[in-house]
């Protein structure tokens, strides 16, 4: 038996919260700081993500057994080697990786360069800042079109620019290089070849040697129906993605999965967790957009669902170092989940919206994002509030389901997209 603290607040948090609840050895479970769903599974604690001394007080207090980092910062800011220089911590197990591997989504640069020791097929590239800013000049105006900026450091998702001409791209160089457009995770610039095709995101889990492969899934970044308008974290996902045939899969495992997990093991890294892989399909190849160190959001709340047995087993499998000989089994129903956002998102919304609906029987399962409690009421507390995640014979009878259900749910202003899984129908 064993008490679990989950580090982080969103949908991914409540969705791991959720399935490690059903498992029969877990004690009670921890989150932190958490949000209203993650209330009802557990108990939430008033700590962020990043006051690792404080985490450190909790982990102690609370006897946890097992520490889960479910969003990136904390990871690339180095919470895993600060728990492990801890001698009372010393017997803390933890899913995510050391801040040196978790550089693999911090830094464009330390990505890009893993990838091509590793012979992993993604865009061609070079890196550019202030020192060499006219050479990233003269490699833009020279560039095939489109052109592809990247912010080397975290940007929370907003760090990747698309430009169609050569001015523009000059034009966000300079922004992001010489104006902080980014502050200092655009100091440095990641230039690469547009990669066309059809986006999906595969997702491991590893201690660092072995690996197991989780439900693929793909997202919709877009806040506009048809994939239009402006980014955003993240507006619905479907899992599996109806393009994933067994050739695509053994060439993922073979030219992507496989090497990544071969490069952590010969580089030495303590990594304990998950690596999202999103990925570009084109004329039937894959190839690597980008790695993040932990599990996506949505993309969690249409996963985890899928996987059936006991996640927490094998959680603790790969935190200890004992992921070789582990299988995971999956639901073979599709699943779709829906984001319901505060409208004005991904740009100024308004929070402390009353939500109503909560708790209307329905088939699906509702995963909060961004919410907390006062009272008896639930409030709108982010610009993604709630993740909707229903099961289907297909995509469209899924997304069908979870839609259903958002129409028993309301709050001033609410806004999801009606189309995920639309050019599956």
């Amino acid at each position: 038996m064993m008490n679990v603290l989950i580090i982080g607040s969103g949908g991914r948090e409540h969705a791991i919260a959720w399935k490690i609840k059903q498992s029969p050895i877990c004690t009670q479970i921890y989150v932190a700081p958490g949000n209203a769903g993650t209330s009802e599974i557990g108990i939430n604690l008033p700590v962020q993500t990043t006051d690792f001394k404080a985490l450190s007080k909790m982990v102690t207090e609370k006897k946890i057994g097992l520490m889960i980092v479910g969003p990136e910062e904390p990871l690339v800011k180095g919470i895993v080697d600060f728990f492990q220089s801890q001698p009372e911590n010393r017997d803390l197990l933890i899913v995510g990786p050391a801040q040196e591997p978790a550089q693999l989504e911090g830094s464009k640069s330390f990505a890009k360069a893993f990838m091509k020791k590793y012979g992993i097929p993604t865009a061609s590239y070079a890196e550019f800042t202030e020192e060499n800013y006219q050479d990233g000049v003269d490699y833009i105006r020279h560039h095939s079109l489109p052109v592809v900026l990247k912010a080397d450091g975290l940007a929370a998702g907003k760090g990747v620019i698309i430009c169609n001409s050569h001015e523009e791209a000059v034009q966000e160089f300079e922004w992001m290089v010489r104006k902080s457009k980014f502050g200092i995770a655009g100091s440095r610039v990641v230039i690469e070849s547009f990669l066309q095709g059809i986006e999906a995101s595969v997702f491991v889990l590893t201690d660092g040697s072995s690996y197991v492969l989780l439900p693929e899934a793909k997202d919709y970044k877009r806040i506009g129906e048809a994939d239009q308008g402006l980014n955003t974290g993240g507006m619905g996902a479907i899992s599996p993605v109806p393009f994933f045939d067994a050739v695509l899969r053994e060439k993922i495992i073979k030219k992507i999965v496989e090497p990544t997990i071969e490069g952590i093991k010969k580089e030495k890294y303590n990594y304990k967790g998950f690596v999202f892989i999103g990925l570009m399909i084109f004329n039937g190849e894959p190839f690597v957009i980008e790695y993040n160190c932990r599990m996506g959001d949505p993309e969690t709340e249409v996963v985890i669902p899928r996987i059936t047995g006991d996640l927490l087993e094998l959680l603790l499998s790969a935190a200890k170092g004992d992921l070789g000989g582990c299988s995971l089994h999956t639901d073979p129903r599709s699943a779709a989940t829906v984001v319901a956002v505060s409208g004005g998102y991904p740009e100024a919304y308004k929070t402390g919206k009353i939500i109503s609906g909560l708790k209307e029987q329905s088939e699906s399962i509702v995963f909060h994002s961004g919410t907390k409690n006062n009272g008896d009421e639930v409030l709108t507390n982010g610009g993604r509030v709630l993740a909707i995640t229903s099961f289907g014979e297909d995509i469209d009878k899924a997304a069908r389901k979870s839609y259903q259900t958002l129409e028993k749910i309301h709050f001033d202003d609410i806004y999801f997209r009606k189309d995920i899984g639309y050019e599956f129908k």
